[in-house]
């Protein structure tokens, strides 16, 4: 399959990436993550542990995983429509905190609104623009709030 445009050209900023190490235990940074991102407008209408299920389902063995499925309502209903619903499929938004270590975690976040519009399922409009703005402040909201609630 070939791509409209080369993936290792792309940088974290292009996809909104975002990184962060908590040193606490992983249910603590959980709890600490939910509240960080809450305190910037976000709700948490989704949330499992990928790594339970798999552990279960498949003796995966894998370390403590969580997926945080973040959503801000009023954010949600504007992409809906500036992306004739296609957005919805990338819905919500991830965050997921995973175990490095004990005590020490990985926060990380990707943009599903910079990466719906890499994919062509948003428009290249002023409006998208304002979308992702707004989404990106947000979530530099939230991800100073890990820091400041420490």
């Amino acid at each position: 399959m070939d791509l409209p445009f080369d993936p290792e050209a792309l940088n974290s900023g292009d996809i909104g990436e975002k990184r962060a190490t908590l040193e606490m235990e992983h249910e603590a940074a959980i709890e600490h993550v939910r509240a960080a991102f809450e305190v910037a407008g976000f709700g948490f209408p989704a949330e499992f542990s990928p790594s339970e299920l798999l552990n279960e389902k498949v003796d995966a063995d894998r370390d403590p995983y969580y997926f945080l499925g973040a959503c801000n309502p009023a954010m949600a209903d504007r992409a809906l429509d500036a992306s004739e619903g296609r957005i919805g499929g990338l819905f919500p938004c991830g965050v997921v905190v995973w175990e490095e270590e004990p005590g020490i975690q990985t926060v990380y976040h990707v943009s599903i609104m910079r990466l719906a519009r890499l994919a062509g399922m948003a428009p290249d409009s002023e409006e998208w623009a304002d979308i992702v703005a707004e989404t990106g402040e947000m979530v530099d909201d939230a991800w100073a709030n890990l820091d400041d609630m420490t």
